[in-house]
């Protein structure tokens, strides 16, 4: 059995966060949340105690029977979507480059937020205050993360920095490369069973396709050039669309059989 299934028990907000995020548009109604988080033997007062949770933080909305996604998860759901379409431009060798602006005048939390931006936009940091990648990535990406770095940085496009960064070191793209085997040998694991309909699969497998979306989010998406032959993004991608696909269809009939 996978090391990635073999988690602790989820609490109700990850596991009702990550639903709705797989869901566009990304709302439920009430009764279909409380049956979700009960795959996973959460109690139907902890999931509305997480429902208001979610609430009052800004991460959801109630609305028409139902709850809705709210605030910074609404950007977490774009990214995600936008992780799946690893959408790049042609590369022309040059580089984008931020440098940090009045760093030790912000608030630590102000600083940690501007690197998780920075971090989201797939940029890495090249030396301290200075973060860049290959410009092969739309112009317009980002959203929140975007306007956070752009509020903090100064922006720049040119030439290679030299000495040339090396790839390895700033992406970790083995590592990513690793995971992405394991995860792509967990959905092996589980495909078969959703695609024959087997309902028993639904919990391990709504843990397993969270890990593969966050995955997907850390992949830094870079020239082909730069990447090994074998980089297995695309493949990862191939897989995911089909096990997504059996995953979503076993659990819109568990719903309905449970209704």
């Amino acid at each position: 059995m996978s090391a990635i299934r073999n988690t602790p028990p989820l609490p109700a907000r990850s596991v009702l966060a990550s639903v709705l995020l797989g869901t566009d548009p990304p709302w439920l109604p009430t009764p279909l949340l409380v049956r979700t988080t009960a795959l996973f033997r959460i109690s139907e007062g902890a999931t509305r105690t997480a429902l208001s949770r979610m609430v009052a933080a800004g991460e959801a909305v109630g609305e028409d029977g139902g709850y809705r996604l709210a605030g910074r998860l609404v950007a977490r759901q774009a990214r995600q979507a936008a992780s799946r379409r690893a959408e790049t431009r042609r590369w022309d060798s040059t580089w984008e480059l931020a440098t940090v602006e009045g760093d030790s005048a912000r608030a630590a939390a102000d600083r940690a937020a501007l690197r998780d931006a920075l971090s989201a936009l797939r940029l890495a940091e090249l030396r301290e205050g200075v973060w860049g990648r290959p410009d092969n990535l739309p112009s317009d990406r980002g959203g929140d993360a975007a306007e956070v770095a752009h509020r903090w940085c100064r922006w720049w496009r040119g030439a290679q920095p030299e000495p040339a960064p090396v790839v390895e070191q700033l992406w970790a793209i083995e590592a990513w490369a690793a995971g992405s085997d394991a995860l792509r040998a967990d959905m092996a694991e589980l495909v078969q069973s959703l695609e024959a309909g087997d309902a028993t699969v639904l919990a391990p497998g709504f843990v397993t396709s969270a890990a593969v979306l966050r995955h997907l989010q850390a992949d830094p998406l870079l020239p082909a050039g730069l990447l090994p032959t074998d980089w297995p993004g695309d493949v990862l991608r191939a897989d995911y669309d089909r096990y997504d696909r059996a995953y979503r269809a076993v659990l819109r009939a568990w719903f309905t059989t449970e209704a």
